[in-house]
């Protein structure tokens, strides 16, 4: 991927992204191409607000934590890649399909994510996405991001 903004730590993302703390689930951009692709990565902590109940015992990310990560990257993609970005503009999950779960992520794991776009139709992006922690696979799916107005 090229250069273009990145790499980004969190207060960059946090210009691009409506999310904050305890839900802005990317700690940093390592690379991006806009309308192509982009590598994010989130630190997972035993300070996480979620741990506390899932599960007390055993801390595992929620799956659909993971795939809201994945959709913050995508979000971060789909603002960059847009000739059009407005102050309004929000970008919402819109779809998840053919999503797997191969292995639990837990505190201590950086989860490194991979999303790329597959197509952009009517405004609507469709994103192929990745999670791995060690190079291996945690999580994949599919994903439609849909902007929309945050007023």
């Amino acid at each position: 991927m090229s250069d273009s903004g990145c790499p980004m730590a969190t207060a960059e993302i946090m210009e691009w992204l409506p999310h904050r703390y305890p839900f802005l689930l990317i700690d940093g951009v390592r690379d991006c191409t806009p309308g192509e692709a982009i590598a994010a990565w989130k630190n997972v902590t035993i300070n996480e607000p979620f741990f506390q109940g899932h599960f007390p015992g055993r801390p595992v990310m929620p799956g659909v934590l993971i795939i809201e990560a994945m959709a913050q990257a995508g979000g971060i993609l789909s603002y960059m890649s847009s000739r059009e970005r407005t102050p309004d503009t929000i970008y919402y999950l819109a779809g998840i399909d053919e999503a797997r779960f191969r292995r639990p992520v837990l505190p201590g794991d950086r989860l490194d994510l991979q999303v790329s776009v597959e197509a952009i139709r009517r405004g609507m992006w469709f994103y192929a996405c990745e999670a791995t922690v060690d190079g291996k696979r945690a999580v994949s799916a599919r994903i439609t991001c849909a902007p929309g107005s945050a007023s």
